[in-house]
């Protein structure tokens, strides 16, 4: 949807979880990493992926400004849900709703399988993350090539969860960015409302001074419990950041 060239996930291998059940879900340009704490039915979840999947190109059929649009746009009210829900977080960082698609996927999925029974979840799409957890993980900040941020890692509380973790870049990565940091880490209530802050805000840094204003503006918004900015040298957080190496 964001762009249908496949990239490898190569951080992926960096990835040593023992206590939960992997599954990988590729269906077109979705490629999902999904940890649990049981095992699940793989066709179950690739139905779901395909089902949540159509429903955005058919609206897509419908009104091309939804792909398109780089600012928010309204929705039929009859619309599907996760359509509507990108609608809503998408205008609220002011952004076109495409901006919060892989969000939109790994809330939709991650919330799906704690309805099943599942009590630990974890879906990962492409850097954009849907977390339930019911004990303290680590997750990894990557910032391209900069060995200053090697290995940053983020520590995130059971408590805190779930929540949506998701990173825009203007530097790394394929999808599109206005602005040049190298990592936006947002973390939020739900993985749409993430994915589309750390857009707008990543969007906003384009030298040192704009650090400051984009930190004020993803912390302004309602819903999001943490932000961390790195653009070069410097790192700027707020929130429920606690950061481990």
């Amino acid at each position: 949807m964001k762009n249908t060239k496949y990239q490898r996930r190569f951080y992926r291998d960096w990835i040593k979880v023992k206590d939960l059940y992997l599954s990988r879900i590729i269906d077109k340009e979705i490629d999902l990493q999904i940890l649990t704490d049981k095992e699940l039915a793989k066709d179950f979840i690739k139905e779901k992926v395909g089902f949540y999947r159509r429903k955005i190109e058919s609206y897509i059929a419908k009104d091309k400004r939804f792909l398109t649009s780089l600012k928010p746009i309204a929705v039929e009210l009859n619309a599907p849900l996760i359509i509507r829900r990108m609608s809503k977080e998408s205008s609220i960082a002011n952004v076109g709703p495409m901006a919060a698609v892989a969000g939109a996927i790994a809330e939709f999925i991650g919330r799906g399988l704690l309805r099943r029974g599942c009590k630990e979840v974890i879906i990962e799409n492409g850097g954009d993350i849907f977390l339930k957890t019911k004990k303290p993980r680590i997750v990894g900040i990557y910032s391209g090539k900069s060995k200053i941020w090697k290995g940053l890692s983020l520590k995130i509380r059971p408590n805190d969860s779930p929540l949506g973790i998701c990173t825009s870049s203007g530097t790394v990565g394929h999808s599109l960015s206005f602005g040049y940091a190298d990592s936006v880490v947002i973390l939020a209530k739900n993985a749409i409302l993430a994915d589309a802050v750390a857009t707008a805000a990543c969007n906003r840094v384009r030298k040192k001074a704009d650090l400051a204003k984009a930190l004020d503006f993803a912390k302004s918004i309602k819903g999001v419990l943490g932000v961390a900015i790195i653009f070069k040298k410097h790192l700027l957080a707020w929130g429920k950041v606690e950061f481990c190496k």
